[in-house]
Parts: structure tokens; C-alpha cells; sequence
């Protein structure tokens, strides 16, 4: 495992972006009896992105290129849109889609690569995904850049870094068996440090009920800054999700960052329990995604956290908008606005 990936980083997802990557919904195993309310949620997120960004949508066919054109055109989305013709299995591009890493060279030019982790859906829970596994190779294909195959089972939404060498993960996901179970934890370390370019890995506990993914930090906690993490608190403590909320809040207490220093810990509460046929979603407003100009949040149709949350994210984010988008039909399928969304830096 000798990458040539010497000074490459990974950059973080409030710094500046060439593009968001998103694939079309179109997998109905994905939202049982629901998935025609899907789509005009993809709208609601393109509406705000295409204005700052190149959006790139993968489709799975002309037929479904035609018909998303045309929503577009409806919805006067009009520029800065790219559809591909690469099919995939199902709508999760941050779990599938490619990973930048980049560098800055000689005479302050950046150089910039795409990862390409093997997916396996969460651990073969739901197939096929052989689609999915590819789509970094296809983007590498459409835009020039060279693709490195790490070799080893990963998801974007399982990693959240600072661009200054901190990453955050979880040990739920990480060191589950179904990812990479020849590995052992310091072993998984050395993956991330030699292809993504950290040196401090801080190791949180479990995810949230619900989540599918064996406890994706995208759910759970985010960096917003390169000193500032934002972590969900459930304010009831006979809910389900207090006591390994509570844990994390703990260690994220302790931790330190790249230079020994502490972060600033900003708390946001949980939209309570959001179900469907019984069954606890993994509803949660870390799920977020940070674009050039906006911030998307998912929300839920709580009360009063809804609302609690957005403001507590617009005063992090002063140059940015703060935009709530519903997702509790998109959460049915276990996933929300981070889930779908991954960025492509600029460099």
C-alpha cells in the first residue's frame, strides 16, 4: 500500500467547491409506494445549488435524461447543470460517489485525484450495487483526473474532516466486521492517513437508531470550520438515542485537534422520533450539506427544532444561506440531504 498521494489532503466541505455530484432517485426498493415524491426534493436542492455550483447529475438512461431535463426546464433550472449517462443502482452518492483529494504544486497550482473506495452497500446489506461501485471511475473518465483505488471498503459518509488533518469517524462503522474484517483498527488508521492526507483520526462511539449504514457520522457529527464541530444532542433521556448521544458529546469534550487544541463544540437538538409503518427513521439535522453560498438542512416538521436549528447553523455559517428542505419523505429511505450530495473541490 504505497500510494504516490505524498502532500495530497482531502479538503473539507466548507471550502470552496467546483461542484456537487448527485444521482437521480429512481430506485423504488429504496422508497416503498413512495418514490414519486422524491424527485421534487432533488429540485428543491439543485433550485439553490446550480445558482453557486456545477451540479452533475448521474442518470440511468435517455429516457430518464429527457424526462429530468425537462423537470428542469420546468423548475427554470436552466444553467450550470451536467447530466451523465451513468447508471446506478441506487440514489447515495455520498457512500458511492468519488472522493477528492488535493495538492497544491509548483507555482501554486493544485493538482487533484479521485479515490475510488470499493462499496459494497453498507456491509451487503441490499444489492445489487455493482452500478454504484463504479461511478468514481466514471467521473475520473469525464473529467481528465487520475483514479486511485485504495483498496479497502469505505463510504463518504463515513468520514468527516477539517482539511487540516483531523477526520472524525465512528467505531461502530469503521470497525465493523462487514467493511473490512481482515483489518484491525490501526491498520484502518494507516488507510486514512496515507490516502486522505490526516494525521490525528478521533474515534466516536455509535450512530443513531435507524441508521442502516452501522452509524455514519454524517448523522451524528460535522465539521463546520476547521475548529468547530457540530454534534446532535437528544434532549429526552428516555429516547432511544440519549445515552450514545451523550457518550459522543463526552468524547468530543476530551479531543483535541491536529495542534493539541480544543474544539468549539456547538450542540443541535434531534427532531424527535420520526417514523414510518412503525419503523424509527434515522431522522437527524446533522445531515446537512455545505455548498458554495448555502447550506441545505434537512427538517422534519418538528415544532420547534426545526426552526432552533436553523438559526443555531445560520449564525456558524454568516456567509452563507441557511436553507431548510423536508425531508421526511426522503428519510423513508434512510438517508437525507448529506447522503445524496458530494463535493467536488475546486482548486
Amino acid at each position: 500500500m504505497k500510494p504516490n498521494l505524498k502532500g495530497f489532503r482531502m479538503p473539507a466541505e466548507f471550502e470552496p467547491h467546483e461542484a456537487t455530484w448527485l444521482a437521480w432517485p429512481h430506485n423504488p426498493n429504496t422508497w416503498p409506494d413512495r418514490v414519486k415524491f422524491i424527485p421534487p426534493i432533488w429540485i428543491e436542492m439543485i433550485k439553490p445549488l446550480h445558482v453557486h455550483e456545477t451540479v452533475h447529475i448521474n442518470v440511468k438512461d435517455q429516457e430518464m435524461e429527457d424526462q429530468v431535463r425537462a423537470m428542469l426546464r420546468r423548475h427554470d433550472i436552466l444553467n450550470n447543470v451536467i447530466l451523465h449517462q451513468f447508471p446506478t443502482n441506487d440514489a447515495w452518492a455520498r457512500d458511492h460517489g468519488p472522493i477528492f483529494v488535493t495538492k497544491n504544486g509548483k507555482g501554486g497550482k493544485q493538482e487533484i485525484k479521485i479515490l475510488d473506495w470499493i462499496f459494497n452497500s453498507w456491509g451487503e446489506k441490499y444489492g445489487p450495487w455493482e452500478l454504484d461501485d463504479v461511478i468514481p471511475q466514471k467521473a475520473a473518465e469525464f473529467l481528465g483526473m487520475e483514479c486511485i483505488e485504495p483498496g479497502i471498503v469505505l463510504e463518504g459518509g463515513s468520514i468527516d474532516v477539517n482539511g487540516k488533518g483531523t477526520l472524525l469517524t465512528t467505531e461502530q462503522c469503521l470497525l465493523n466486521k462487514n467493511r473490512n474484517p481482515h483489518l484491525i483498527k490501526a491498520q484502518i488508521e494507516t488507510y486514512l492517513k496515507n490516502f486522505l492526507g490526516v494525521t490525528n483520526i478521533l474515534w466516536l462511539g455509535e450512530g443513531i437508531v435507524g441508521d442502516d449504514t452501522d452509524g455514519h457520522v454524517d448523522d451524528i457529527t460535522r465539521f463546520v470550520s476547521t475548529d468547530t464541530i457540530v454534534t446532535v444532542v437528544e434532549e429526552d433521556s428516555e429516547d432511544e438515542n440519549y445515552k450514545p448521544l451523550q457518550e459522543n458529546l463526552k468524547r468530543l469534550q476530551s479531543m483535541k485537534d491536529q495542534d493539541g487544541k480544543p474544539f468549539n463544540i456547538v450542540t443541535i437538538p434531534m427532531p424527535g422520533v420520526v417514523e414510518y409503518d412503525g419503523q424509527r427513521l434515522p431522522a437527524s439535522y446533522a445531515n446537512f450539506y455545505i455548498a458554495n453560498g448555502v447550506v441545505l438542512v434537512p427538517v422534519y416538521g418538528h415544532p420547534t427544532n426545526d426552526q432552533k436549528t436553523l438559526d443555531i447553523l445560520q449564525k456558524l455559517f454568516p456567509t452563507r444561506r441557511v436553507i431548510g428542505i423536508n425531508c421526511r419523505e426522503m428519510v423513508w429511505g434512510l438517508g437525507a440531504i448529506h447522503c445524496v450530495t458530494q463535493q467536488q473541490p475546486k482548486i
